[in-house]
């Protein structure tokens, strides 16, 4: 119960590595709660955590608005009281022109896979500093420090949550506060099922170049989070965590 007695927010927690963040935490016996757009979903996730006797809440936000996201913070704290971990999750895809994508384009991709950290930074920092302890986790990739092809500027924005990390973890560390990133390679979700089919030979390839010779599972992933969240990572912070199978360290 390497969680207990804490209030964990997820964002982007309906489903994915999400909703494995999600089912670890309370696993681990904190409550949890956790943002996202998909409503049905959500609400039939918190619906079975319930009725098997978790402390679990939803509430409907759009990272990418800071409005949004404040509202259902202050709902979930509400409910729950202040966060002492959380877990920037949400975030899209992008695989742009750089000639044809437009600033609206651009900005509306950033404002979730960036800024988003930013402004449930600020929300949740507040609480933290007061209580002289917290945990911030972000997902970035292994698009942050190595690429694909048409991955633009995917890349970039999860670069950029690389950099984040580590300043807010060495901004925050004198208030006993710890910023960390994980980077999955290859991970089961559904957003991964769909490009690993949409072209012949994607999955084989992927397989190919992971030394494990498998593509992670999502509570794989999770449980890497909840370690980052918890006392046993008290001297862990502003790292980046490559949870990738070790693809990432070979020629691929």
């Amino acid at each position: 119960m390497k969680l207990a007695n804490q209030h964990i927010l997820v964002t982007g927690g309906a489903k994915g590595i999400g909703e494995a963040i999600v089912r670890d935490g309370l696993a681990q016996g904190a409550k949890v709660s956790f943002i996202d757009i998909d409503v049905a979903t959500s609400q039939s996730l918190v619906s079975e955590l319930t009725s098997a006797g978790f402390e679990v809440a939803f509430a409907e936000g759009n990272v990418g608005n800071f409005a949004s996201v404040e509202r259902a913070y202050k709902e979930l704290t509400a409910k729950f009281g202040d966060v002492t971990g959380l877990v920037n999750n949400a975030g899209i895809n992008s695989h742009a022109d750089p000639v044809e994508m437009t600033d609206e384009q651009w900005d509306a991709f950033f404002a979730v896979d960036l800024k988003s950290i930013w402004h449930t930074a600020k929300l949740a920092l507040p609480a933290m500093r007061i209580a002289k302890k917290g945990s911030i986790v972000n997902i970035a990739s292994i698009h942050g420090r190595l690429t694909l092809p048409n991955f633009f500027p995917y890349g970039a924005a999860k670069a950029a949550v690389i950099g984040m990390t580590r300043n807010i973890g060495v901004d925050e560390g004198h208030h006993n506060i710890r910023c960390n990133a994980v980077s999955p390679g290859y991970v089961l979700t559904p957003l991964t099922q769909g490009w690993l089919d949409g072209a012949p030979g994607r999955i084989e390839h992927a397989l190919s170049v992971i030394p494990l010779g498998r593509i992670a599972k999502p509570s794989e992933i999770a449980k890497t989070v909840s370690f980052l969240l918890s006392d046993d990572a008290s001297f862990v912070n502003a790292s980046d965590w490559a949870v990738d199978g070790a693809h990432g360290t070979r020629f691929a």
